[in-house]
């Protein structure tokens, strides 16, 4: 009873800690922002318009402000699943009608899934159709809008329930160390997620058809062969259906690599601008940027499951979150249900060192572009993709030391000596 009462306490203690500091940082970051409005920073005066300045502030402050809302009906949830009973009325349910076993669980996630995600569609909804609506961003269809739906369902249905299964077979039948066979799962999972997604799942949603510029793409190998990296092919993906914000990526693993370019970057940046944005995700792989976080993956994962295979045995870890365990079967879907919900909130304070790492990534792969490509390009790129997607030059100091996972602006110009 002593540990179900700590844990209890010390839940609800981290939960009003992690909800006080993430009202805080928005609340610093909505008033520096709205302080800077009016008057363009001294490095950018020459190249940013006040109109296009005014815009960022004004899209950041709308974006926090839903946030902030966001936040504060993402904690009353989380509370009314845990403490206040919810997810065990809604297990005590489902054992009622359909008894212990594997479809009571399998049961268990689903229906956790489905009202989380009708919970939070109305933000969801509102962020596209309201606040990237206003700002003349939003491209979507309320007809493309719900064939997504469908899709993002049924995708996870084929994709998560067979998983799950076997996760909770795993648990309930190989023994006490269950969490390392479904780690290697996991693992094996998600690595078979970055080989097929490239070309089975994301053709579901977006056109990509090869990149016909003959004179860019030839830019383009040029620039992969001399960084010695090798690609599946070079792709455009109709980005300008769903949103006007531009982007590029590299997606797959091993053989499956493939560069796709949305189709609002190329319409917005010179060649020279395009080779550069590619040189600083090259950087990323120069560096081994993804390796490096797949194997932090790896171990965190690992340590994850062996925390759940302790947790799941011990009868506090679910009274104390508000569960009553089942006597008469199973538990698993329960645990991986409560350590799902109860994990962010212990490790909340841990973001501002993997924000860190995350920009600190960011200026590596800068300094490689540099060093494969014009820094003028790649400045001039970077101001072009900051105000297309209207990214504020005035974040709070603070605010950006927790959560940005790339560095602000004036950051990035000022060590590639654009600014």
């Amino acid at each position: 009873m002593q540990a179900s009462a700590a844990l209890t306490f010390a839940f609800a203690a981290f939960l009003l800690a992690g909800l006080v500091v993430k009202f805080w940082l928005a609340s610093r970051q909505v008033r520096f922002v709205a302080r800077h409005r009016d008057q363009v920073p001294a490095a950018f005066a020459g190249t940013v318009s006040l109109a296009a300045h005014q815009k960022a502030a004004d899209y950041t402050v709308a974006k926090s402000r839903l946030g902030l809302l966001e936040t504060a009906f993402a904690a009353a949830v989380l509370l009314a699943w845990t403490l206040l009973g919810g997810l065990d009325a809604l297990n005590r349910a489902l054992v009622g009608w359909l008894g212990t076993g594997m479809l009571q669980q399998l049961a268990l996630l689903a229906c956790f899934a489905v009202i989380s995600g009708l919970l939070d569609l109305p933000f969801s909804l509102y962020q596209t159709f309201v606040v990237e609506e206003r700002f003349g961003f939003n491209k979507m269809t309320w007809k493309l809008w719900f064939a997504d739906m469908v899709k993002d369902t049924v995708l996870g249905a084929a994709i998560g329930l067979p998983i799950a299964a076997l996760i909770l077979w795993l648990m309930g039948a190989a023994g006490p160390w269950w969490w390392l066979w479904a780690w290697g799962v996991w693992m094996g999972f998600n690595l078979l997620l970055l080989v097929i997604y490239p070309t089975f799942i994301a053709p579901l949603f977006n056109k990509f058809q090869p990149l016909e510029d003959e004179t860019l793409k030839a830019r383009v190998t040029a620039l992969m062969q001399r960084c010695g990296f090798a690609a599946k092919g070079l792709f455009v993906m109709d980005g300008s259906k769903r949103s006007a914000h531009a982007n590029a990526y590299f997606t797959g693993f091993g053989a499956a690599k493939r560069v796709v370019f949305y189709d609002t970057l190329l319409a917005k940046l010179s060649p020279g601008e395009v080779d550069a944005v590619l040189a600083h995700e090259l950087g990323h792989f120069k560096h081994r940027h993804i390796v490096k976080r797949i194997v932090a993956l790896f171990a965190l994962s690992l340590v994850g499951f062996a925390l759940l295979g302790w947790l799941a045995t011990r009868t506090w870890f679910y009274t104390g979150l508000g569960v009553r365990p089942n006597l008469d079967g199973p538990n698993d879907a329960l645990a991986l249900l409560l350590f799902m919900l109860a994990v962010p909130v212990f490790t909340y304070f841990v973001s501002p060192l993997m924000a860190q790492l995350s920009r600190r990534h960011e200026f590596e792969a800068d300094a490689f572009a540099v060093s494969q490509t014009s820094g003028r390009d790649l400045g001039n790129a970077l101001l072009k993709l900051y105000e297309d997607n209207a990214s504020t030059l005035t974040p709070d100091p603070v605010f950006v030391k927790f959560y940005y996972s790339h560095p602000p602006a004036s950051e990035r110009l000022a060590r590639l000596g654009a600014t």
